[in-house]
């Protein structure tokens, strides 16, 4: 990425034009419109400090009503650029949900530039369901992952159709749909 580029400008246009726009998420659109987005910028340089901003993020949500605050994207591109250390990083994130005793309240999904699926290679093109500009966190709300998955005729076909549409559309194809 560019120096020069605004992270969470650059997230917003992934978000609009690869998640929504692909309809990567369907249930993406919704939050997006109805401005119930929280977006982070994280100047966080350790995983520490990223580790400590997560725990103020989950409690930030937890104590926030829905319908103000849906879901937080905590961009930091600043740290954990190894995707083995993101990762690697998951489990503490796992952990301090558990700790902060969210566990089955709030979740962590993971998005990365680098983001590979196990027993995946990195060139594969379903790894970009979960590739984004930078390494990203993503809170959720479990009710409202319930409550979308429930209102989904058949939530497993989003993967097989997430898919095929990247399979379509290539690299390159991913690589032009996120320039400005």
């Amino acid at each position: 990425m560019d120096s020069n580029e605004d992270p969470i400008a650059v997230s917003q246009r992934w978000l609009e034009r690869a998640v929504i726009g692909l309809n990567l998420c369907p249930f993406a659109k919704a939050v997006h419109t109805k401005g119930q987005v929280r977006w982070v910028l994280s100047d966080a340089s350790a995983p520490e400090a990223l580790l400590a901003e997560l725990g103020e993020e989950l409690a930030m949500l937890r104590d926030t009503d829905a319908a103000e605050i849906d879901t937080t994207l905590i961009v930091h591109p600043q740290v954990l650029q190894d995707f083995i250390d993101y990762n690697d990083f998951l489990g503490d994130a796992d952990a301090l949900v558990e700790a902060l005793d969210l566990d089955g309240v709030l979740q962590v999904a993971s998005f990365h530039p680098d983001y590979q699926f196990a027993d995946s290679h990195p060139d594969d093109v379903e790894n970009y369901t979960n590739r984004s500009p930078y390494p990203t966190l993503h809170l959720l709300r479990e009710d409202s992952v319930s409550r979308a998955v429930e209102a989904f005729p058949d939530p497993d076909v989003i993967v097989e159709r997430n898919v095929e549409t990247l399979r379509k559309l290539g690299r390159d194809g991913w690589i032009a749909l996120l320039k400005e």
